[in-house]
């Protein structure tokens, strides 16, 4: 019984203080060893730290910490270098200004599932959208949901071969790889793209037809990015199609490499190597990997003799990806310790047995819930998976529910709640536009939790009645 509380108040405690700012590296482990203190095992709350908390933190980090590593550092490449600019010009270019709130979702969608980071296409895609939305005179509170809905949505974690670390997470819990259930996955994004830019633009109808426009904004006061602008002299020597190509290197090498190049070698002398090495569940993890190389020194190729200064960008990248590794696997680490309790037990029994004859909806409350608790996806994937991932995978092969479908259902849930008012991507965003949640929330929420939900709700089921494809 008080174990079970203890659980309870340390994750109510951990998403109000990270709503309130507070890093999670700090409060974490705090609240880890709250949880051990608060159900009455004084002597083991230590231990909890330094072996169970800790032990969880480093395998993450060993499983990881290159996809977080080569991505933060290609997201950083790709704007320095003038690329992101480029491909957001092109866009807008094409669409035109009276499409602004179209444009702005496509350049993040681009952007983003071409592997760059969803805060640096935040950054990078903010002051366009302002220039479009107020040439278009719509309201700039429309802004953070346009861009979130092209970067947090459906190209983080529903569209097939999508290199974001949420659509990495599930690979070795489920031994499948990024483009897991391919066709159910187009559905689901398929619903919130199209859901998503219905719903902004009825907004901006709705605002038009009220004579609010674009708004009266200090924009000299807002937040202009963490981009390097000393670095913008570059823009016009890049071509889109210069800049495109490693982000179809990304998806088209990932791909090449899950559905032929792998399969098509024999791994048995390097099974023998490394014995304990679970190769099919590390292959996929092995393709966004090269992937994401590759396309960072492609990228590194394709402008030389341009960059303005290259080993400072690829210093800003390698820093880039310390914060948000250590974060998510800090709250592995702590999902590690609340596993390890015994009040646990009956919060994992209650969960799984939600719908035992239908695993993919308690799979998804789960991931829903602690995204939303953990204010991040990954966060609350990440704790989920390594609590829960070894049974939901045996639940799957006892009820005949393909892993793929497993693992585009716990992405997908994980992607509903996580962007409740307490999420850092939310606050950072919001900051960026130089808004507030009173202003912009409720639009930001319908695009990325309402819409979402429904999405993979559609995806359930179609899933149970038709299976994995």
């Amino acid at each position: 019984m008080f174990s079970t509380l203890a659980i309870i108040v340390t994750l109510l405690l951990l998403m109000f203080f990270a709503y309130r700012g507070y890093s999670v590296l700090i409060l974490a482990p705090i609240m880890a060893v709250l949880a051990v203190l608060l159900s009455g095992d004084f002597l083991s709350s230590i231990p909890a730290y330094t072996d169970v908390f800790m032990s969880a933190l480093s395998g993450f980090l060993l499983k990881f910490f290159p996809i977080f590593l080569l991505g933060a550092l290609f997201g950083r490449l790709i704007a320095d270098s003038g690329a992101a600019t480029a491909i957001a010009n092109t866009v807008v270019n094409k669409m035109g200004s009276d499409k602004a709130i179209l444009s702005v979702i496509m350049v993040c969608a681009i952007l983003t599932y071409g592997g760059v980071s969803l805060f640096v296409v935040a950054f990078a895609i903010y002051p366009i959208a302002k220039n479009l939305f107020k040439a278009a005179d719509i309201p700039k509170r429309l802004i953070p949901a346009a861009i979130a809905l092209g970067s947090f949505t459906f190209t983080m974690t529903a569209l097939p071969g999508t290199p974001a670390i949420q659509n990495a997470i599930p690979i070795p819990y489920y031994n499948t790889n990024v483009f897991a259930a391919p066709i159910l996955g187009t559905i689901g994004a398929a619903i919130m793209f199209f859901a998503g830019w219905y719903w902004l633009q009825l907004r901006a109808n709705k605002a038009k037809l009220t004579g609010e426009g674009y708004g009266s904004h200090d924009d000299d006061l807002e937040q202009k990015g963490d981009i390097d602008h000393s670095q913008t002299s570059l823009d016009h020597q890049i071509s889109f199609t210069t800049a495109i190509i490693p982000l179809i290197l990304v998806i088209a090498l990932n791909a090449l490499l899950t559905y032929v190049v792998f399969p098509s070698l024999d791994f048995s002398a390097l099974q023998a190597q490394y014995p304990d090495l679970n190769i099919q569940g590390s292959l996929g993890l092995w393709s966004i990997i090269i992937a994401l190389l590759v396309a960072c020194t492609a990228l590194v190729i394709l402008r030389i003799g341009h960059w303005h200064n290259l080993k400072k960008s690829i210093n800003r990248g390698t820093y880039d990806s310390m914060l948000p590794i250590f974060n998510t696997a800090s709250e592995v680490g702590y999902g590690a310790v609340i596993a390890s309790l015994a009040g646990f037990i009956i919060i994992r029994d209650s969960i799984l047995n939600l719908t035992p004859d239908n695993p993919l909806i308690s799979e998804a409350v789960a991931m829903t819930t602690l995204a939303g608790i953990t204010g991040s996806s990954s966060g609350g994937l990440s704790i989920a998976l390594s609590t829960l991932g070894e049974s939901y995978y045996k639940m799957a092969l006892a009820t005949g529910i393909d892993p793929e479908l497993m693992h585009r259902v716990a992405v997908m849930a994980a992607g509903g709640l996580d962007t409740l008012p307490h999420s850092g991507a939310v606050i950072t965003l919001l900051a960026i536009c130089g808004l507030t949640h009173k202003q912009s929330y409720l639009n930001i929420a319908m695009v990325t939790m309402g819409i979402p939900l429904i999405a993979t709700t559609v995806v359930i089921v179609l899933g149970t009645l038709f299976g994995s494809f």
